[in-house]
């Protein structure tokens, strides 16, 4: 008896095992690529242990993001996450009426089988019935004309009525394959299962907490579009900067906080290691492969996109690359560039696209904007030449702190973050694996190596069940340093009633009103900002490559902007001019923005005729070559025009260029780049020259 009491007891001290508690989601923040959810749930503890399980959540869910707060005294024992395939996620009510509506077309297709099934068996049962009268029975004149009256009626009201089924029939298919081809515009995910997770807690007393549950997911994101809006030449441009925001996380947002970032969680943070590069001789039948350094485009996906145009072209002298092979990168859908090295390409299930050309590089790009112009680098693959990896890397460990204060962090931070060492955390041998977490954002310890002393508010040490608690896996190995900054962010409000805090590394844009997201994939628009931007107008031409003449707007100081790589819409004097795109991250201290072709200025390039003639010098061959490029403004308006042409530069000393002519050009001899500034009045025409000749063995071919 008293076994049992005792274990009476010990059920009664430990609160229901998988009680199910609900939660609300009220803060997002939305990365680039990812989100970081914010929930919130009333929990009231009983002495003892206790154990609560967060059903219905996103099955995409970062377990090592996992972070609780509002424990107060209370201590956790355990979270854990995992999926629940028996739960169903819950589907938007446009998604459910849809699915609805199939279930009913699939019932009235049923129920016009049927009928078609008992007019059958009518048919046959009258047809198998035709025969009237018997060996002892004759049937008058009235009796025949009356049946075949009744025959020929019935069988052709069956025959109709199976002939309007069919119909109905068809026309209820057809409704079906539009309501299944909207589900898949939907982007409508078959699984079902949902997200959990489960927290035990102790605590010694009685409790009331406020909990707040956060973690990271990558079905979400947010990618900026542009508004250019100029009335007219000479006017500054009206930019405004919207937030294209989707998610797919099996869980609606239904009037939530809203943070768009411009951070991106999954970015590899690890600096690279400059080893030392050895040449050597290797077979010339070797398939070396020379290594590339990894691009920084900060281009990111935009799922909008259903259709991408665009040019290859080589980077050394912009020549169209005809032949070249544009797919979806995980997919067989592809095309080919044609002679002008123009490709288009509508996109199905994929996310970047791969560019290749024989005795190219392979380039790789996110599908972020309906035009992607791209440019291909030469594959020197083929060089006798090897890399071998040699030398070591050292761990540069420092010594540990054995004892951990705010001001020993501070004295030994600046320039040695890597030391840091929280006492009891792991062993003493084992490498320093400490979390930093300044102004909230997770960082290296060579980056929080490199924040001044002077700039530190505050540091808060965690360690044990208590950083795992916040900050889960991640917080688990030797600790958790917080640190926050003095002066770190420039908070400001724009017109739009939206705060933007600027940070170390990124920016983020705090909507001031709640939003509702559906978890269907689909987009919705926030306006984020709006400014006047001053910009000096200039004409600009190629006719070597594009015989169009561009307008361009030039934008001084444009960081100010916290603008990031992303398409355009330019509207310019009241009319929708096109798309452009915007590419702060070029090292240029302006920004210069396409706003469309005019075709009001004309401008053509013809080969001289005094030029085209090609004679011969003992062994060598000489071609001549000479160009007029003419102008003309039919614009109402005086206009300045920059031109630009080129002289071809040898990569061969047995072929030599002579004879150049660059007339009133401004000639740059190392890239060869002849540049014009030429101003003309309405309805003036002007006319430019360029010559020169090229000498080279005969039998030999030239890329002229």
């Amino acid at each position: 008896m008293k076994n049992i009491l005792k274990f009476l007891c010990i059920i009664l001290s430990i609160q229901s095992i998988n009680a199910q508690q609900e939660s609300k989601i009220t803060d997002v923040t939305v990365y680039l690529d990812g989100a970081e959810i914010n929930r919130k749930t009333d929990i009231n503890l009983k002495s003892g242990t206790s154990e609560f399980t967060f059903n219905n959540l996103s099955p995409y869910i970062e377990e090592s993001s996992i972070q609780i707060s509002g424990l107060k005294k209370a201590s956790i024992l355990s979270i854990n996450y995992g999926i629940n395939y028996l739960s169903k996620q819950k589907q938007n009510d446009s998604i459910t009426a849809l699915k609805d509506q199939l279930k009913i077309l699939d019932g009235k297709i049923q129920n016009e089988y049927d009928l078609i099934s008992g007019y059958n068996e009518e048919v046959s049962l009258i047809q198998s019935n035709k025969k009237l009268g018997n060996s002892n029975k004759v049937v008058n004149l009235e009796q025949l004309k009356s049946f075949a009256t009744y025959y020929r009626e019935r069988i052709t009201e069956l025959k109709m009525a199976i002939h309007k089924s069919n119909r109905r029939i068809e026309d209820y298919g057809k409704k079906q394959t539009d309501i299944k081809q909207q589900l898949v515009e939907f982007n409508v995910d078959d699984k079902v299962q949902t997200g959990e997770i489960t927290i035990k807690l102790n605590s010694d007393k009685p409790l009331s907490l406020d909990l707040n549950i956060s973690y990271n997911i990558k079905n979400a994101g947010w990618f900026p579009i542009y508004d250019l809006k100029a009335d007219k030449i000479n006017t500054p441009i009206n930019l405004e900067y919207k937030a294209h925001v989707f998610q797919s996380s099996g869980c609606d947002w239904k009037n939530v906080n809203l943070v768009l970032s411009t951070g991106d969680p999954n970015t590899n943070n690890e600096k690279p290691i400059v080893n030392p590069k050895y040449l050597n001789f290797v077979s010339t039948y070797s398939n070396y492969q020379s290594q590339r350094a990894t691009r920084s485009y900060n281009y990111k996906y935009n799922p909008l996109v259903k259709t991408v145009t665009g040019v290859v072209t080589t980077t050394s002298d912009g020549l169209p690359l005809p032949g070249a092979n544009v797919v979806e990168k995980g997919t067989s859908n592809g095309v080919q560039t044609d002679f002008d090295g123009r490709y288009s390409l509508k996109t199905s299930t994929g996310n970047t696209l791969q560019f290749s050309y024989v005795g190219m590089k392979t380039e790789e790009l996110p599908i972020h904007s309906s035009t992607m112009n791209v440019a291909l680098d030469e594959d020197n693959a083929l060089e006798e030449v090897i890399i071998a990896g040699y030398g070591t890397s050292k761990n540069g460990y420092a010594s540990s702190v054995t004892s951990i204060k705010s001001e020993d962090i501070v004295s030994d931070l600046y320039g040695s973050a890597s030391g840091i060492r929280i006492r009891g955390a792991s062993s003493v041998n084992s490498k320093n694996s400490l979390l930093y977490i300044i102004d909230g954002v997770p960082v290296t310890a060579k980056a929080a190596s490199k924040i001044n002393p002077d700039s530190i508010e505050s540091i808060e040490v965690l360690k044990d069940a208590s950083s795992t608690a916040l900050y889960g896996s991640r917080g688990g190995d030797d600790g958790v340093i917080i640190i926050k900054t003095r002066n770190t962010e420039q908070r400001k409000e724009n017109d739009l009633g939206i705060i933007i805090e600027t940070g170390l590394t990124n920016t983020s844009f705090k909507i001031d009103k709640t939003y509702s997201i559906p978890s269907d994939g689909d987009v919705t628009v926030i306006e984020v900002d709006k400014f006047s931007v001053p910009a000096n107008y200039e004409y600009f031409t190629a006719p070597v490559l594009n015989e169009n003449v561009f307008l361009t707007a030039k934008i001084g100081n444009w960081e100010q902007y916290n603008l990031l790589p992303a398409e355009a819409n330019v509207y310019f004097e009241g009319s929708y001019s096109g798309k452009t795109n915007i590419n702060p991250g070029a090292t240029t201290d302006s920004l210069t923005i396409s706003l469309g072709v005019d075709p009001n200025i004309v401008v053509k390039r013809t080969q001289r005729n005094d030029f085209k003639k090609t004679t011969f010098i003992g062994s060598n061959k000489v071609v001549y070559k000479g160009f007029e490029i003419e102008v003309r403004n039919n614009k109402q308006s005086n206009i300045q025009l920059t031109l630009l042409d080129r002289i071809p530069i040898t990569q061969n000393k047995s072929i030599k260029l002579d004879d150049i002519e660059t007339g009133t050009s401004k000639y740059d001899k190392e890239k060869g780049i002849l540049k014009w500034v030429i101003s003309l009045e309405s309805g003036e025409t002007d006319k430019v020259e360029h010559s020169y000749s090229v000498k080279y063995p005969k039998g030999k071919r030239v890329n002229l």
